[in-house]
């Protein structure tokens, strides 16, 4: 136990502020349970601080405000680099990335190839829900996020001005990467997106 607090302590030191550290990061040099009490036991000295269960990160200190924390949508970003998978905004956390909501959720949701998990960091949390290939395979930066909020929202109920705004959004992506997404989206939503595009100020 006390070689492998050693192992990890120097480790860190060459850490950068701001990272993230999970026990995974340390497979093969210890038992899990040596692990995990390692970092614990870094965390109550100060080395590094604890962000949610299984998850630490090295302090970024400030001079006014002390640790500053990773925001939720880095710890996402972070946990799909390391484990490997692709994550998506979806439902109404897609909807306040493309602006079309000002309400900021306490429930980021992404869709992920990956396996189904949720974070919770203090009053936020974290899921990625595991979906279909079909809909990870959307390629546009703008079309596969519409897509995605559209499918939170009841599309016979939605605002002219949101429209406007989902209309200007479309307009501004790739008409190719468009066209093939607009082929995986379900149907209802296919349709929607055809009539707002055709219809006219």
């Amino acid at each position: 136990m006390e070689n492998v607090h050693k192992y990890i302590k120097h480790s860190i030191s060459r850490r950068k502020n701001g990272e993230l550290i999970f026990p995974s990061d340390y497979r093969g040099k210890g038992s899990e349970s040596s692990i995990r009490m390692a970092l614990s036991r870094l965390g109550k000295e100060g080395k590094i601080k604890r962000l949610s269960h299984g998850i630490y990160f090295m302090p970024k200190i400030d001079p006014l405000f002390g640790a500053i924390y990773p925001s939720a949508e880095e710890v996402a970003q972070s946990i799909a680099r390391k484990e490997k998978i692709k994550i998506k905004p979806a439902g109404a956390y897609a909807l306040h990335t493309l602006g079309l909501t000002t309400q900021v959720p306490t429930r980021l949701v992404y869709i992920t190839d990956g396996e189904d998990r949720q974070i919770k960091l203090g009053k936020l949390t974290i899921r990625f829900k595991a979906t279909t290939p079909k809909k990870m395979a959307m390629k546009g930066q703008l079309s596969s996020l519409i897509i995605q909020a559209l499918e939170e929202l009841d599309i016979k109920n939605i605002p002219a001005e949101i429209e406007m705004r989902i209309k200007e959004l479309l307009e501004k992506e790739d008409p190719g990467k468009l066209k093939k997404d607009l082929m995986l989206a379900p149907a209802r939503i296919h349709d929607y997106i055809l009539k707002i595009l055709k219809r006219t100020v």
